[in-house]
């Protein structure tokens, strides 16, 4: 599994609720389906 940041986390803050902005700061999972075009992107076998 590949670890990634969630997006919409650094501008615009003021409009978003308190419960959404703490929510993105968690990270999550590439999806299965793109795992392979990451790790191509990374240059990881």
């Amino acid at each position: 599994k590949i670890k990634r940041k969630n997006a919409y986390k650094s501008h615009i803050l003021t409009k978003k609720e308190t419960k959404q902005k703490r929510n993105l700061t968690q990270t999550s999972y590439v999806h299965s389906s793109d795992e392979k075009s990451v790790l191509k992107q990374l240059a990881i076998k």
